[in-house]
């Protein structure tokens, strides 16, 4: 847990409890935490649920790589330390939107286990200090793992070709390593499954963890 750099600031409670929040929303706030490589279907599958949920009347929003660089960290590029921070980040925005309520899912290459054990010690508050006892939420971290042949035949961006070429350094998967997760809560492979079926997959892991 980062420590503030001023003395004089105190951590505000809310009057509004979990219990309270649930009994409104119908829901529990929880992080979704989705990792792969870049053209492993991350988004496409943190869409796709997101509407589904909300088909259903429940409340979701998505936290998705490319959109939070356009505004919260446009500020930091691709190196090791910025990542790191990245992920940071993200991971305090989650925690605040699992803290409303929201079942927030997150569509993040997230390369270092790590930085992925980092936000889920800030999503569950699992290493809050005394003196700011924030409310913890659950964090299921889902690993999209689709073969990096796959993704570089996909290649939706064309990122792929351009790495190769040299042209973006520090790439995952080609010139930067992907740390795969090693405990993740759920493992899709949209090599084989479709959109469709790994939102399935997702939404019976809300269901038996009484998310909603």
């Amino acid at each position: 847990m980062n420590t503030p750099k001023s003395e004089n600031i105190v951590w505000s409670a809310t009057g509004v409890t979990d219990d309270d929040r649930r009994r409104v929303l119908r829901q529990r706030g929880c992080v979704l935490w989705l990792t792969g490589l870049s053209g492993s279907g991350k988004s496409t599958i943190a869409r796709a649920l997101e509407l589904r949920l909300l088909q259903d009347r429940h409340t979701a929003y998505v936290l998705d790589g490319d959109n939070i660089r356009h505004g919260l960290n446009v500020d930091l590029d691709f190196s090791p330390a910025a990542r790191t921070e990245n992920i940071r980040r993200v991971a305090e925005v989650a925690a605040l939107l699992a803290d409303a309520g929201l079942i927030t899912i997150t569509a993040f290459i997230s390369p270092y286990q790590a930085d992925r054990q980092k936000a889920r010690e800030i999503v569950t508050a699992s290493t809050a200090p005394a003196a700011a006892p924030r409310p913890g939420h659950p964090f299921f971290e889902i690993f999209v793992n689709t073969p990096l042949a796959v993704c570089e035949q996909r290649d939706p961006k064309s990122l792929y070709a351009r790495a190769r070429a040299g042209l973006i350094p520090e790439f995952t998967g080609i010139s930067a390593p992907f740390e795969a997760p090693t405990t993740p809560e759920l493992v899709l492979h949209t090599e084989v499954n479709s959109v469709a079926s790994c939102v399935a997959e997702i939404l019976s892991l809300l269901n038996h963890n009484g998310i909603y």
